[in-house]
């Protein structure tokens, strides 16, 4: 690929530039030829470059028979089909919504092999000019230039690796819908989201390259559907409308089946009415772009009704795929495997799936975590080589147990990448959908996830892997010597977060029957970890605040957006807790923890006042409005602190001393970003002293991943020539265990091993199965025979 060269002082265009190179120059329009009888999506984005090339050049795109930039689609006979290469249009052919850019003699041409990838081929123009996919979501500001040149020659062909990419909108309860309703398009309607939003939505997801939509479905907001606009909204921008786990057959069931629907939602006791719900969409959304999801579940994420057991579900699930797809053959397609279709076993309905309930070979299958970012099966062999195809659904916003996480959006980039990567490398490369909760604040996630579903292999291809994606991301919003300060701030941030997260913070829990769940209580952590943590919570808040002073005004609402309230909410978040726990127990005032509390409520109304005003009602520091968020009660403790205790030794999984079979990898999880993905059969040792011991106890720490393959997930662990012992650390169902991992995002074994009359001693661990992620080794003296 030919350099891409940005000049930006107009004089050293005629010696910094051939003839037959393409300039972009300011104040000058760009003629486009384009035939009118491109697709309406094709249009849609040339109008989005439109408005991003007046914002950078101040110019206008002309459109002329011969012009500049010559935009076409395989098959229709345009200019750019015509001058872009033999090879390359061949290469084009074999994908979907790929696209291809050349630059011939002074002329850029953009052919796409479809309307999608020209889409996206016309809007890789926006980025390459500098313009952020977040220029509206994020208030990113777009910079003027005075040229950009692209080079003779230069020559970028792309195109996705996950067919189906895009985003849940769920949880809209505290963000989305009243900013929606009251701010952004003001309605009568409560609880409407209406087209100018989705507009906004989709015009980021085409940044973003995305292609698929699941609208909100909580009974808070108007279905989709039912809001006049949206619809042609999303056949304007050229999105797949899907729905969830929950909403077959595009009907949003929560907020539609008490509008429209006769009787119960029953489908074994109500089959006709059932099935005319089901029809009167389908027969509505003939000739849009859509995505079935088949099966039933219950009105809003229940099980099915009318059939009790596992086996009357599976048998109402055999009659329901049949008549789902006649309707589909009948409305949409007579040859319904050319129709995007999707089944999801989630909850109940894996049971049934498992039991041996046959899905039509030509529907993906989607996958879904557990809610928490671990992923819970990953396609079989079998599974793989279905025509359908494999889909995942992922979290990085969740309401339910054991606890809500829909304020600030902390999942770990790294358990997002290592998950989504081994999942596509066994084969789930037809459906990703992240759920994004309200959007903001999951913007960096969001990119990561969709960037991840556009080109698999990005990060791995990037020297600096996550750490490059992201100093990448940050420079892009705030340049580089903004982005070297703030890498590590942000790791640090994510780290933090991932050791607990801030809604985690008054160790309380969600649905849960026991009262004493609802109580903010003590953490199980020493008076010196919490002092190390309000500490460490502190040195990146204060250099945030530092660099705030130094962020010009243009930016700073972005800044404050991406950056500074979440990392500072974070903080106050853990000083309102960890303060309150030390006030306690009489170690601190109580004053500090309350002015963290005051400190979250400024911040939030500061972030809804950006920008005049632009996201008022977005942002809400107390979603359900759960004790975490309030303000600490003022009571005393009635039990110790934890105490500090020291191990014999302590290891993260990257300080091994020597490895067996293929290397280790570092992604940056973990408490002390140093845990390993360790490939199955692969091996590492860490060498160790323990005098005067004749045993000892080993606390293997592990990411709490779920089996890759079967069902479990082992390591054997060995000291020097002793006994190997084979531990399975997997979890089932929403057990109390699996509770704790994902609160702490460790999964904890121990294991007793006898000593040898040795100097020092080597440890041993080898993943056994696929999966394994070493975090921490802690060895505690036993000073007994270990059994």
């Amino acid at each position: 690929m030919r350099k891409l060269i940005i000049v930006f002082l107009f004089g050293l265009i005629i010696s910094g530039c051939s003839s037959t190179d393409f300039v972009f120059r300011s104040k000058t329009d760009l003629q486009v030829s384009i035939s009118p009888d491109e697709t309406q999506v094709v249009q849609t984005a040339l109008d989005i470059l439109a408005k991003d090339y007046q914002h950078v050049f101040d110019g206008k795109l002309v459109r002329e028979k011969n012009g500049q930039l010559f935009i076409g689609t395989l098959g229709n006979n345009s200019d750019a089909e015509k001058m872009i290469d033999r090879k390359s249009i061949e290469d084009l052919r074999s994908h979907e919504e790929g696209f291809v850019i050349q630059v011939r003699n002074g002329r850029v041409y953009i052919l796409g092999s479809d309307k999608r990838g020209t889409a996206y081929g016309i809007l890789e123009l926006s980025r390459l000019i500098g313009v952020s996919p977040w220029e509206w979501w994020a208030d990113s500001p777009v910079e003027k230039k005075k040229t950009i040149v692209l080079a003779d020659g230069f020559h970028s062909m792309k195109y996705p690796s996950v067919a189906r990419r895009g985003i849940f909108l769920n949880d809209e309860d505290w963000g989305l819908t009243p900013w929606s309703y009251l701010t952004n398009e003001p309605s009568d309607i409560k609880g409407q989201i209406g087209p100018d939003t989705h507009a906004r939505i989709f015009e980021l997801l085409l940044r973003l390259r995305a292609n698929t939509f699941w609208p909100a479905m909580h009974d808070c907001s108007v279905a989709f559907y039912m809001t006049p606009g949206n619809k042609e909204m999303a056949d304007k921008y050229g999105i797949f409308v899907g729905t969830s786990h929950c909403e077959p057959m595009v009907r949003n069931t929560n907020a539609e089946w008490r509008h429209v629907g006769t009787g119960t939602y029953d489908y074994v006791n109500n089959r006709g009415n059932v099935l005319k719900f089901w029809e009167e969409r389908v027969k509505e959304l003939s000739g849009s772009d859509n995505i079935y999801t088949l099966g039933i579940r219950g009105v809003h994420d229940s099980k099915m009704l009318g059939a009790n057991t596992t086996q009357e579900q599976k048998a109402a699930l055999i009659d329901i795929l049949k008549d789902q797809r006649e309707m589909i053959a009948k409305y949409v397609n007579p040859n319904v495997e050319e129709v995007s279709q999707v089944f999801i076993p989630y909850k109940e309905v894996l049971d049934v799936y498992n039991m041996g309930l046959e899905v039509p070979e030509d529907v993906c299958l989607m996958w879904c975590d557990d809610n928490y970012g671990y992923i819970r099966h990953f396609p079989t062999a079998t599974e793989r080589a279905r025509k359908g195809g494999n889909g995942i659904y992922y979290h990085v916003s969740y309401w339910g147990r054991p606890h809500d996480y829909l304020w600030l959006c902390t999942n770990h980039p790294a358990q997002l990448y290592t998950q989504m990567r081994l999942a596509y490398d066994k084969g789930a490369k037809d459906m990703w959908i992240l759920n994004v909760g309200d959007i903001k604040p999951a913007e960096y996630l969001t990119e990561l996830f969709l960037d991840m579903a556009w080109d698999i292999e990005a990060i791995e291809n990037n020297v600096g892997g996550l750490d490059k994606h992201l100093y990448t991301w940050l420079s892009r919003e705030f340049g580089e010597e903004n982005a070297k300060e703030l890498l590590p701030v942000m790791n640090e941030y994510y780290r933090l977060a991932y050791i607990r997260k801030p809604e985690y913070m008054g160790n309380t829990r969600t649905e849960e029957k026991d009262p004493a769940y609802k109580v903010v209580s003590d953490l199980p952590w020493s008076e010196e970890y919490i002092r190390q943590r309000i500490q460490e919570y502190k040195v990146i808040s204060d250099k945030v605040q530092e660099m705030s002073r130094n962020i010009p005004s243009g930016k700073y609402g972005t800044w404050f957006q991406l950056v500074e309230y979440p990392v500072r909410a974070a903080a106050e978040m853990n000083r309102k807790h960890l303060y309150g726990q030390l006030a306690r127990h009489g170690k601190a005032d109580w004053e500090l923890s309350d002015s963290a509390y005051d400190e979250i409520v400024s911040l939030t109304d500061k972030y809804n006042s950006l920008n005049g005003g632009k996201w008022r009602h977005i942002m809400d520091y107390r979603p359900r409005r759960l004790p975490v968020f309030e303000r600490v009660p003022h009571t005393i403790a009635t039990t110790s602190f934890a105490q500090t205790q020291t191990p014999l030794c302590l290891f993260n999984g990257a300080e091994y001393d020597a490895h067996k079979g293929d290397k280790p990898l570092v992604h940056g999880l973990g408490y002390e970003r140093k845990a390993i993905s360790l490939p199955v059969k692969s091996e590492v040792s860490y060498t160790f002293e323990a005098e005067n011991a004749d045993s000892v106890w080993v606390e293997l720490s592990l990411a709490p991943n779920h089996p890759v393959e079967g069902k479990e997930i082992r390591y054997s662990i060995a000291i020097d020539d002793g006994q190997a012992q084979t531990v399975d650390y997997h979890t089932e169902g929403r057990s109390e265990e699996w509770k704790e991992n994902n609160l702490r995002n460790q999964a904890i074994r121990i294991t007793g091993h006898a000593l040898q009359s040795l100097d020092k001693h080597i440890l041993t661990i080898t993943a056994l199965d696929e999966g394994v992620v070493v975090d921490q080794i802690k060895l505690w003296n036993n000073n007994s025979q270990a059994e």
